[in-house]
């Protein structure tokens, strides 16, 4: 059914809503809402955005998706005249730092593996940049103005001012690479901005995330498996394989080899982008059997959130750990593991490296190291589930062999 006017000014709930012929109201989970228009193009899903709801109205939406038709009836991609559209216009009028962003924001976000990534990047500019330098001329934009933007967060939020720095830099980086200035770019940090601001680590040191002690590890197992529930199941899941909590939280049954006891994480959901191999342990498989009659599909979420079709949230991991445990966060439960493997066990630090996905920094070693440890991470993971199912007694010793084996 085709929209209605009230219906697009009333629609709150996260989601796109189709109008016909490819127009679509797309509400993001940010609370921003767009018009978008969905064709194919060569065989591939494609998307092209027609405005945000508040500067364009219904009635409009659909003369731009009409338009859109009739580009595509003569063979031509409407995001691509858009963009030659742009271009255009700004080889006569001067491109904006605005229009720039935009356009990197277009070429780059489908790269980026998820939707919060692409969130923070335009929350980021719409919040700190913009506002500053949005309408200025991207050829003009100066070491001056970006001072401006990031030395008033460098003291207070360093960690926000690095990544506003960066993407400043990546998108006047872009512009030049287009044709669209021809200066050096003020926002670059070495040998530039490097000198005009205190390094971050002076700045505020580095807060690790707080972590169990490894000791303590059986008696937490003990009242986490007390708990109901998915998200105690996905939490203990996630200990066990010493897993990103958005790995395990975005974790497909497709994704797991039952016969083999080996969960393949695709290189698109892995931090460091290349495919992981994780053995699953006898308790780890145990939890999936559990909750395996939730499985919809092949392809279905292991743990799915609250939502049709939606992971279970970082959030919901966050909230029964201030329950059980204040102070502790889920990432620190992989510190928790790694020092577990450091102190008490004979495993190599290599192998423990490996069972938390770190890539070898030396260039030389990963170089001659080109397989994953996988028998042997078999085992350290073997070891790693059966102490996490052994409180200790105030005091006790663990024997270094012992634990290894």
């Amino acid at each position: 059914m085709a929209l209605s006017a009230v219906r697009v000014r009333s629609e709150k709930r996260a989601g796109r809503y189709a109008d016909g012929n490819g127009l679509y109201l797309f509400v993001q989970r940010s609370g921003a809402r767009v018009w978008t228009f969905r064709f194919t193009r060569r065989g591939k899903a494609r998307e092209a955005g027609l405005g945000r709801v508040e500067d364009v109205a219904l009635a409009e939406a659909r003369d731009r998706a009409r338009e859109c038709r009739r580009l595509l009836a003569q063979g031509i991609d409407p995001i691509e005249h858009r963009r030659v559209e742009v271009a255009e216009k700004a080889a006569k009028e001067g491109m904006t730092f605005e229009q720039v962003a935009a356009f990197y924001l277009a070429a780059h976000e489908a790269s980026w593996r998820n939707e919060k990534h692409r969130w923070q990047w335009r929350n980021t500019l719409d919040r700190h940049v913009l506002p500053e330098i949005g309408k200025k001329p991207v050829g003009e934009v100066a070491v001056g103005d970006v001072m401006k933007i990031i030395e008033p967060l460098w003291q207070r939020m360093p960690e926000t001012a690095s990544r506003v720095r960066g993407r400043i830099e990546a998108v006047l980086d872009y512009a030049s690479a287009r044709g669209w200035r021809d200066k050096d770019n003020p926002a670059r940090w070495k040998g530039h901005l490097a000198n005009l601001l205190p390094a971050r680590s002076k700045v505020r040191p580095v807060q690790h995330h707080p972590a169990l002690p490894w000791r303590e590890i059986g008696a937490f197992m003990v009242e986490l498996r007390k708990r109901q529930g998915t998200s105690a199941q996905a939490l203990e899941f996630a200990i066990l394989t010493a897993a990103r909590s958005g790995e395990v939280c975005g974790m497909r049954w497709a994704e797991i080899d039952l016969a083999h006891k080996v969960w393949n994480v695709p290189a698109q959901r892995m931090k460091a982008a290349r495919e992981h191999r994780v053995p699953l342990s006898d308790r780890a498989i145990e939890i999936l059997q559990d909750v395996k009659p939730l499985r919809k599909a092949a392809d279905a979420l292991v743990f799915p959130g609250g939502r049709m079709h939606r992971p279970l949230s970082d959030m919901a991991l966050t909230v029964l750990l201030r329950r059980l445990r204040e102070g502790v966060r889920v990432h620190g439960f992989r510190s928790t593991f790694r020092d577990w493997c450091a102190e008490a066990t004979v495993f190599p630090s290599e192998v423990a490296e490996q069972a938390l996905a770190h890539a070898i920094e030396s260039k030389v070693e990963a170089a001659y190291q080109r397989g994953d440890l996988l028998e042997k991470r078999v085992r350290l993971m073997e070891a790693w589930s059966a102490f996490c199912a052994t409180p200790l007694a105030a005091g006790e010793v663990v024997p270094m062999k012992k634990a290894a084996q």
